[in-house]
């Protein structure tokens, strides 16, 4: 079965780390543009960082550039979110996804594989 495993995730304090990983099962990272996802209650999904299928660029939403991080281990074939001095308001589901573009007749019909959602949770 095609799909993405998330692990990692739970509850820290503010100021604390937490390490998120996406392994895909039937397919290789290569080629995808790798993204982390996530949304908080009663909001909307939000892509917070991303990395290119050329691996040549990162980006990130401007609320975590500086305390994550987003990387992928070629010989592990998994992505991985670093998080550091996270806050409250990082508080959400996250989701990790992989995305191949292809397109036909205008459309992007390239396969889009997300991860189960794991919460992170930043209380004192």
């Amino acid at each position: 079965q095609v799909q993405l495993v998330e692990s990692g995730g739970g509850w820290v304090y503010p100021g604390g780390s937490l390490t998120l990983s996406c392994a895909p099962s039937g397919f290789q990272l290569s080629g995808y543009t790798l993204n982390w996802y996530r949304q908080a209650p009663g909001k909307t999904r939000e892509l917070v960082a991303s990395i290119g299928n050329s691996r040549t660029r990162t980006t990130y939403i401007d609320s975590v550039k500086g305390r994550f991080t987003i990387s992928e281990d070629i010989d592990k074939n998994t992505m991985t979110l670093q998080m550091n001095n996270l806050k409250p308001e990082d508080t959400a589901v996250y989701y990790c996804n992989a995305k191949s573009h292809h397109f036909s007749n205008g459309r992007d019909v390239g396969p889009d594989y997300w991860g189960q959602g794991t919460q992170v949770t930043v209380s004192s």
